[in-house]
């Protein structure tokens, strides 16, 4: 199943979802309204009267689970971190010296880099000895990542690169998304046994001064909203149940395909059925977050309600030859020397791990082979490959770039610095825009991280500015408004825009946009004959930006069309903005439905593969493609060609 596939079966999911959620309001309703006639005696009053009782009783128990609803999914709009903060987890700074938690940090922006996707905040439960984990969010720049103190502690590099390979599937298939809209519905259909509680509190508080006057209701009712209470319980374990259970399988398999190992997985989940703690959380909220886990956060429960499936069946899947009587044996062991993750990376040799790569992308002129139906196969489902190049671009990083790109403070010169021009009279004249914007010492910051960035290779420039994003995020709103307001001055600065500023542009304004405005995503389904005029432009561009001969470009351009738009033939449209043509049609683009967004990726790689060469500038125009798209595109290096190292 690739990425979009799972798109089409999460969008069947989601119908699912709100049509099981539908019911059990329903039932709900039933159960109210029952109780409502009975507490009030209205069997025997006139139908107008029992009617408008059962419609008043319908409307306000609808409407207070639609507010409950909406009230914990209004909560949850500071995206991946809120979750993660409401479950006592600390925040892992960019710059940590930690040996753990910088071992923890390497291997997210490892494999976010790998994923195609923004390095997403990382939280650590540090009250929670257990081994588990999660990752929760509305989008890919919002999201969070977030592992156990136990989880930190005693597992070795592979086996948490591997439960953080599995947490990042829920993340770039968009599983997570689906999850936080489940904490709000779930939320509504159970707020009645609160309410419930509430009421008998207060119908026997009033009791003996109701008794003489004919019975105070409030009990009943406070009853009958308890037992609805408990409908909605255990219908919103069955529907976490549903929803959660075949998605744990395929987050596993992806993570194996990622890591290319299953030792990595497996050995967690040992851990896991090996040790006490098992992945059992002591957090109140806990039981809310249950499906969104790497491993069961609560007891066992009947397998009607697991939210995961067992155990024994997860580490069978990864390990055909595993027997469960292993894990009594482990047992054992573990509990006489307990296991420690950092000293089993000295004794595994993982310690300072690095895989070594092939070099971390296409020098300008490189062949590649970028056949459309492998680009698709890596959208969303990087591999051993991709972590390897992730691995090998953060290696060729200087080490000074890095540490800048991680540090809250020393940022935003790194970041303007990537944008200040080689012409010594436009960057003159946008030294002085930052003064104006800034300050001198600012401004001076990002002209001395220019002169730095000038020896860097073409193909880091846009890994570094998206190793830097999440530093930026963690700035003041006002001073993130500020960033992108500088980053389009300084582009705009000699009257033109290339593909490489449009780039980064546009990855660094959905970062912090969509960090700074966390919501639901809304999406439709359009096909591609809806959207005519935006695709002819997006092939277009990127005809354009890969061959300077018209003619070529021509070719180019109707290789893509045959797969877009087979039945019609635009001419290719003339496009004196370059790249900034694309600023109209994204909001179309984003809202076609996975089928055609898969077409179009492929339509995009046939352009850019017609001539057999990748350039730099269209594999960064391809990518940036696809994440706006919201289809995660992987270092293009996992493709199966040999490309040469960096000098």
């Amino acid at each position: 199943m690739n990425f979009f596939e799972r798109q089409r079966h999460l969008r069947r999911m989601s119908v699912r979802l709100v049509l099981l959620f539908a019911l059990a309001v329903v039932a709900i309703i039933v159960v109210v309204d029952l109780a409502v006639v009975l507490a009030m005696g209205a069997l025997n009053q006139p139908v107008s009267h029992l009617a408008g009782l059962l419609v008043a009783s319908t409307v306000v128990t609808a409407g207070a689970i639609g507010l409950a609803t909406l009230y914990r999914t209004a909560t949850l709009r500071g995206g991946g971190g809120r979750v993660a903060r409401e479950l006592g987890g600390d925040y892992v700074p960019h710059d940590t010296t930690d040996p753990a938690l910088r071992r923890l940090r390497n291997v997210v922006e490892e494999i976010a880099i790998a994923s195609g996707v923004a390095v997403p905040e990382v939280y650590v439960l540090q009250d929670e000895s257990a081994i588990n984990a999660f990752a929760a969010g509305w989008s890919t720049s919002d999201a969070a990542v977030a592992v156990t103190r136990g989880a930190l502690e005693t597992l070795n590099r592979d086996e948490l690169q591997g439960v953080i390979a599995h947490e990042f599937s829920h993340v770039v298939n968009g599983d997570m998304r689906l999850n936080i809209r489940l904490i709000g519905l779930l939320f509504g259909i159970m707020f009645l046994a609160l309410a419930g509680e509430t009421m008998l509190r207060a119908g026997a508080f009033g009791r003996s001064r109701d008794e003489k006057s004919g019975g105070n209701p409030l009990p009943l009712i406070g009853i009958a909203l308890v037992a609805a209470g408990w409908v909605g319980v255990l219908a919103g374990r069955l529907i976490k149940a549903s929803v959660s259970r075949q998605r744990e399988y395929l987050a596993d398999a992806a993570a194996v395909q990622f890591t290319r190992q299953t030792a990595g997985i497996a050995g967690a989940l040992k851990k896991i059925g090996g040790l006490p703690g098992g992945s059992r959380l002591g957090a109140p909220k806990a039981e809310e977050v249950g499906h969104m886990l790497f491993g069961t956060g609560s007891k066992s429960r009947a397998s009607w309600f697991a939210t995961h499936p067992p155990l024994a069946e997860r580490i069978r899947a990864l390990d055909p030859s595993f027997d469960p009587a292993q894990l009594e044996a482990l047992a054992e062991g573990w509990a006489q020397s307990p296991p420690n993750g950092m000293r089993e990376d000295l004794t595994l040799g993982l310690a300072g791990h690095t895989v070594p790569g092939t070099g971390p992308g296409p020098m300008p002129g490189a062949r590649a082979v970028t056949a459309g139906d492998l680009v698709v196969s890596r959208v969303a489902s990087p591999d051993a490959g991709s972590y390897r190049h992730a691995e090998a671009f953060l290696a060729r990083i200087p080490a000074p770039f890095a540490a800048r790109a991680r540090s809250v403070d020393r940022v935003v010169p790194l970041v303007l610095g990537l944008l200040l021009s080689a012409d010594p009279g436009v960057r003159t004249r946008q030294h002085a825009d930052l003064v104006t914007r800034y300050d001198r010492a600012t401004a001076d910051a990002a002209w001395l991280e220019a002169n730095a960035l000038a020896d860097l290779a073409p193909v880091l420039r846009l890994p570094l500015a998206e190793l830097a994003f999440p530093a930026l995020r963690h700035r003041t709103t006002t001073e993130q408004e500020g960033v992108l307001g500088a980053v389009y001055t300084l582009i705009n600065a000699d009257g033109r825009t290339s593909p490489f500023e449009y780039c980064l542009s546009r990855m660094l304004h959905r970062a912090l946009y969509e960090a700074l405005h966390p919501k639901p995503r809304l999406t439709s389904a359009l096909p591609l004959s809806r959207a005519r005029r935006e695709v002819a432009v997006l092939l277009a561009v990127l005809a354009g930006a890969g061959q300077s001969d018209p003619a070529a470009a021509d070719r180019a351009y109707r290789a893509g069309l045959a797969l877009a738009l087979p039945d019609e033939a635009p001419a290719r449209p003339d496009l004196p903005g370059g790249v900034l043509a694309l600023e109209d049609g994204w909001a179309v683009l984003d809202r076609l439905d996975p089928g055609a967004k898969e077409t179009l990726v492929r339509a995009a790689v046939a352009v850019i593969s017609e001539d057999a060469v990748a350039q730099v500038t269209e594999i960064e125009l391809l990518r940036t493609v696809c994440a706006l798209l919201h289809c995660p595109l992987p270092p293009l290096t996992s493709l199966p060609a040999r490309l040469p190292d960096l000098p």
